[in-house]
């Protein structure tokens, strides 16, 4: 990477929609204080990163959103969030380079101040089935930095300035049963780099605890586009892969947890791992 590319953001805030509900999916409740927290939201510009990011703009976080590679979705997503009167910083960074977190982190102090949250949303899949013994190092490289190792550094980075400000919020992506270390032939890469993100979150969490930083892994469920943008509305008129609850899963339902984690009353909840399947078992059918 080239260093920081910023796409844009609006620092402003528009008091006279201070006390208004949000309307994004099906209406989210400014929680009191929100409007004076920030979150960091990596792989925030589209996919389920950008779910979370909307969730956090419509209930009054300042958010600086990161991503690797787009950037027309960012500008597009840093004119819309300054038309309503929301703060946003898009940022393009590597997560798998170490000064490209650094900058992104510092670019958040800067403009935000320390963050309540860490949302780090970012990783890389390797779409083809392989092997181990059939994985170029290149891949193998890139989806280890892009899970664990970017994990890694975003939490080295914002912990820091958290603790400074008496306490914070960390939730990491695993996948389906990450916390039971499943096999999953054909993505053994992937699944042992988040095997450890989830690993790195128990830990941090006894680390963090007296600091009142909590830390918690969301493992989400087969979501499909359009639908990891989408609602919890649009997912029950059909589309995707249905789960056993009876409707597909959407980028509503992982917005939902993280707010809940974010809350200042679930400080109690720390070292957990939640999976958002529907009760699909997701391994399962991609083995078949």
């Amino acid at each position: 990477m080239r260093g920081i590319c910023y796409h844009g953001f609006d620092i402003s805030r528009d008091e006279s929609r201070a006390g208004d509900e949000a309307t994004w999916g099906g209406g989210w409740v400014r929680e009191p204080g929100a409007a004076d927290r920030s979150a960091i939201v990596t792989g925030g510009v589209e996919g389920l990163g950008r779910a979370v990011a909307e969730a956090l703009l419509s209930v009054g976080y300042a958010v600086t959103v990161t991503h690797r590679a787009s950037g027309d979705r960012a500008k597009e997503f840093a004119h819309a969030a300054k038309a309503q009167g929301r703060r946003l910083l898009a940022l393009a960074a590597d997560a798998s380079e170490a000064k490209d977190v650094e900058r992104s982190v510092d670019a958040h102090l800067q403009a935000f101040g320390a963050p309540w949250a860490l949302v780090h949303a970012a990783g890389p899949f390797l779409a083809p089935r392989r092997d181990l013994v059939d994985t170029p190092a290149e891949a193998l490289q890139s989806i280890v930095d892009g899970n664990l190792g970017s994990a890694l550094r975003y939490a080295q980075a914002v912990l820091p300035p958290m603790r400074r400000a008496g306490g914070g919020r960390v939730i990491l992506f695993g996948f389906d049963q990450a916390g039971q270390l499943p096999a999953w032939p054909g993505r053994a890469v992937y699944a042992a780099a988040k095997s450890g993100v989830v690993s790195l979150a128990h830990t941090l969490a006894a680390e963090e605890a007296p600091h009142r930083i909590t830390v918690n892994t969301i493992c989400p469920g087969d979501i499909r586009d359009p639908l990891k943008e989408g609602t919890i509305a649009q997912a029950r008129d059909g589309g995707g892969v249905a789960a056993p609850v009876g409707r597909s899963g959407s980028g509503e339902d992982i917005a939902r947890v993280v707010r809940f984690l974010l809350e200042t009353d679930a400080d109690f909840l720390t070292g957990n791992t939640v999976y958002v399947t529907g009760g699909l078992d997701v391994l399962q059918r991609r083995r078949a």
